[in-house]
């Protein structure tokens, strides 16, 4: 099995930075595309960014401009350095990783436990 662990959550006031960081664990053989997505209070989850294993990279037009998706291979962790904080990114933040347990198994999703980003003064 694998795991996903995040961490780097918390309070920050608007327009300051955080950086989550997400590692991914396990009997693991290879990963594909890794990202975050986020979650608020009464919303739907939703697409923060994404990134592929060759470093290609998508992001929700709410986040572009402000937030930065990076990752380590060597690692299986991938980061989201978020910068100019708004209110309304306050949310809990949820790691994804889609890989592959075995050279001949399927591509399946997995996730992190979320962690929490307030931004409010």
């Amino acid at each position: 099995q694998a795991q996903l662990v995040e961490s780097g959550g918390g309070l920050v006031q608007p327009g300051g930075s955080l950086r989550l960081s997400c590692a991914a664990s396990g009997s693991i053989f290879s990963i594909n595309t890794m990202g975050w997505y986020r979650q608020a209070p009464g919303k739907q989850r939703e697409l923060v960014a994404t990134v592929t294993s060759s470093g290609s990279a998508i992001y929700a037009d709410s986040v572009k401009g402000r937030f930065t998706i990076s990752r380590d291979n060597a690692k299986n962790t991938v980061y989201l350095q978020m910068d100019s904080l708004k209110p309304e990114d306050t949310a809990v933040y949820y790691c994804n990783a889609n890989l592959k347990l075995y050279r001949f198994s399927g591509f399946a999703n997995y996730w992190g436990q979320g962690t929490q980003v307030t931004v409010s003064s």
